[in-house]
């Protein structure tokens, strides 16, 4: 793969050369289903990462109700997660009779994903819920399978892997693969109807908007010395939100998706952004995350978004999101990553007695992790355009923007991300079980943390 700096993509071109798909691809309509490409109608799953969210994502998909859907196939480095999910989603008996997983199907360690996947037939689905930093060898295998796929956000956490995953939509797409990510909030109906009224002028031009996940400690954000076992490779994957490497780090995590959906409305991403952040009260934590960040993006015609995030026990919870413009305002998540309903109000707060509109619920309304599903099983099911990759980068590389000005105490321009050299975890691809760590603890157990203005652009010193 080349790393010429000619051959790096900027924002713009990104933009010029694909557009603004995600609200179209969203709200693609529901018809009549067509034959599955293969010996029956059932769409087969492969879940490749058993954890909390792979396993939801199965339920979700289960769940639709376009045609036969059936999980055959499982994948983990860790048998006893694999277990657990299977036990869970084999709990549910309204699924009893589309999971078929048998011993023989159940996989494990780094090399599984390739079995899970040849278990399917071109035209079915893998899902990709691991740490971000296996996202682009899963997805390799996936196109080179010509498998649709499901995958989890962040998809990247430094910009060769974005200008890889770049690389791989595009096959992808040439291949018409569907490909559905994990940014919810974009099947949130009541924000699709918001988007319209936003990009329609209602509130005039957006000037600034702010987003908000301010909450106590989530995840596995902070972590205390490895134990020595498992592998420290291993303990790392599981703490993966501890770890810049395997998920962009709390940040990029957590923020990701009241960023999207704020870049969503503003119909743009950002050029640029500068940050502050830092570690309170954790002397005896090794991971590498701060536990307080905000960041300010700047768009190209000078409008900001102000994006805060903290960790911390004990302070005001603040987890929402607002756009303002030059003729209104607009509550866009009243509460979480995209919570009922949106408004929008005639001046810069959100006073009742200004209100002149707020989101209907359709009847029958499924969640927004449903409603990415149906729509990913209708393209399928009817061959329509959809793949929902190369904005699902677009959204990783802004979000790891904040995170990497924060961290460096720099500001830092999209187009510099992007086209970073830095990959925080080189060959993923080749990994076995007794490979090392990409970060190494030192002889107090602790691993290199961010330290502004202190070493230069970087986020850490390896």
């Amino acid at each position: 793969m080349s790393k010429k700096q000619s051959s790096h993509p900027s924002r713009r071109e990104f933009l010029q050369n694909t557009g603004q798909v995600a609200a179209a691809s969203a709200l693609v309509s529901v018809a009549t289903p067509r034959v599955h490409a293969g010996e029956d109608n059932t769409i087969r799953l492969a879940l490749i990462g058993c954890g909390g969210r792979g396993t939801g994502a199965v339920v979700n998909a289960l769940r639709v109700q376009q045609g036969p859907v059936k999980l055959v196939a499982m994948a983990d480095v860790f048998d006893q997660r694999l277990q657990s999910s299977l036990s869970s989603i084999k709990g549910n008996e309204e699924f009893s009779d589309r999971i078929d997983v048998p011993q023989d199907r159940q996989f494990i360690g780094f090399d599984a994903y390739q079995k899970a996947m040849d278990c399917l037939r071109p035209g079915d689905v893998a899902i990709f819920t691991t740490p971000l930093v296996f996202r682009w060898v899963h997805f390799d295998y996936a196109i080179q399978k010509r498998l649709n796929v499901f995958m989890e956000k962040p998809l990247t956490a430094d910009g060769p892997t974005s200008r890889r995953m770049l690389d791989l939509a595009v096959q992808s797409r040439e291949k018409n693969l569907k490909v559905g990510v994990g940014l919810m909030s974009r099947h949130q109906r009541s924000l699709q109807q918001l988007a319209q009224r936003i990009h329609q002028g209602e509130i005039g031009d957006i000037v600034t908007m702010r987003a908000y996940r301010m909450t106590g400690p989530i995840g596995s954000a902070f972590s205390t010395k490895w134990p020595g076992d498992p592998s420290e490779l291993l303990w790392q994957i599981q703490r993966f939100h501890s770890f810049i490497w395997a998920s962009g780090g709390s940040f990029s995590d957590f923020m990701i998706h009241v960023i999207d959906h704020c870049c969503w409305m503003k119909d743009a991403w950002p050029v640029k952004a500068q940050a502050l952040g830092g570690r309170h009260y954790r002397e005896d934590d090794v991971d590498q995350n701060f536990d307080s960040y905000s960041v300010e993006y700047t768009f190209d015609d000078g409008a900001k978004l102000i994006a805060d995030g903290r960790n911390i026990a004990g302070c005001e919870p603040i987890y929402k999101s607002y756009a303002h413009g030059t003729k209104g305002s607009a509550v866009v998540s009243k509460a979480g990553d995209c919570g009922s309903p949106s408004s929008i109000y005639t001046g810069q707060s959100p006073d009742s007695s200004k209100k002149i509109w707020e989101s209907v619920t359709p009847p029958g309304e499924k969640s927004p992790y449903d409603n990415e599903w149906v729509a990913l099983v209708n393209a399928i099911r009817n061959d329509q355009p959809y793949n929902e990759a190369e904005r699902g980068v677009m959204a990783s590389v802004a979000t790891s923007l904040g995170r990497a000005a924060a961290h460096s105490g720099q500001e830092i321009t999209f187009d510099e991300l992007l086209n970073s050299e830095v990959e925080y975890a080189p060959d993923a691809d080749k990994w076995t079980m007794d490979s090392p760590p990409p970060v190494k603890s030192d002889e107090e157990g602790k691993y290199p943390i961010p330290m502004p203005g202190m070493i230069g652009p970087q986020e850490y010193m390896a």
